[in-house]
């Protein structure tokens, strides 16, 4: 395990870049809000990184919007096409290529900080030294009335704060990817990102893995906005989303070696069914949506065990997709105080972006 290092003596506070990923027009609304939210935070970022993820007509928008607004902007904005051949995960590695502070964070497109939320995850590193990577708590706006049935231990669904998450700072197993942060020099130090559906996974677990479980954690009070689509509360996306994300984690954890396991999705899972008890006493006494709720989550872990055993069948059969993002390395341009090879390499091949 690896020690971040302690501060030096009458060093500068630490400083912090703000990425952006974004990949469609759809959201064009959301990214503005989302930029914005930015160039209002009480602790001003070094930069305002935007990481157009392979859409031209998109990166020209971006330029024309923000690229003419450097001189009037209260911080230094950068546009970037993703230079990899990967989706999301690649994008971020693109962005942490371009990041010079010491704390690079993540904000969704479709997600707005509150005025002090990099103010909050900048205080953590502050006061913690072996803080490697804090997240914070995205809150969900929702397009549409949540519906009743809706159990909220799954709200990550949605990419939101969920019930079995701490309402105060703690260390976590996952950090949620519409809100997180890291040290880019340790970030580095593990190869950047190597997944794009499970990116905030990956750097939860890699980080874990190199640092210590502690260096990972979780700042409620760093809140985020998250929309959410009213496609996003339907049963029909309930069911995909708890089915295919768990069949995908199981590549994931496989490219992870020994940083892969799944302490977080067994925790989960018992909490689910220890909820059961108290949501039948709330029945009883009058509360029936408490038990909706519960059995809604009882099925939806169901069919999230089911996406598993079907990932490790298809792992077995050697049918995975593609992987593209697989990393950074040397010869990607990271800067040279900060390289060093992939401690999770997968056998027989190289890391590349």
């Amino acid at each position: 395990m690896t020690v971040p290092p302690e501060p030096k003596p009458g060093s500068n506070a630490l400083d912090a870049d703000v990425v952006i990923c974004t990949y469609t027009t759809a959201r064009w609304e959301l990214l503005s809000r989302s930029v914005e939210s930015v160039l209002a935070q009480h602790v001003a970022p070094r930069q305002l990184i935007i990481v157009v993820d392979h859409n031209d007509e998109l990166l020209a928008r971006c330029r024309q919007e923000w690229g003419t607004r450097l001189a009037q902007a209260p911080i230094d904005i950068v546009i970037a096409a993703n230079q990899f051949a990967g989706r999301l995960g690649s994008a971020r590695n693109t962005a942490l290529l371009i990041a010079r502070a010491d704390v690079v964070a993540f904000l969704d497109d479709d997600a707005e900080a509150a005025p002090d939320w990099l103010e909050q995850l900048l205080a953590v590193y502050s006061a913690d030294p072996g803080a490697v990577a804090v997240g914070g708590a995205p809150r969900p706006n929702y397009g549409a009335p949540r519906p009743s049935w809706f159990p909220p231990d799954f709200d990550w669904v949605f990419g939101c704060h969920y019930r079995s998450l701490p309402d105060q700072l703690a260390p976590v197993r996952h950090l949620i990817g519409a809100n997180m942060s890291v040290r880019r020099d340790e970030m580095l130090t593990v190869g950047g990102f190597h997944a794009d559906d499970h990116d905030d996974m990956d750097l939860s677990h890699r980080i874990a893995r190199a640092f210590g479980p502690a260096a990972v954690l979780y700042e409620p009070r760093a809140e985020v906005r998250h929309y959410v689509d009213p496609e996003r509360l339907t049963w029909s996306y309930f069911w995909r989303r708890c089915f295919f994300v768990n069949r995908s984690k199981v590549g994931a954890f496989a490219d992870m070696g020994e940083a892969g396991n799944i302490r977080a999705e067994l925790s989960f899972g018992v909490g689910v069914l220890l909820a059961l008890g108290p949501a039948l006493s709330a029945a009883v006494t009058g509360r029936p949506e408490r038990l909706r709720q519960a059995l809604v989550a009882v099925a939806g872990l169901a069919v999230a065990a089911c996406g598993y055993l079907a990932g490790r069948v298809q792992l077995a059969r050697g049918r995975r997709p593609e992987v593209l993002t697989t990393g950074l390395n040397a010869a990607d341009g990271a800067p040279k105080s900060s390289q060093c090879a992939d401690p999770f390499p997968r056998d027989g091949e190289g890391v590349g972006g």
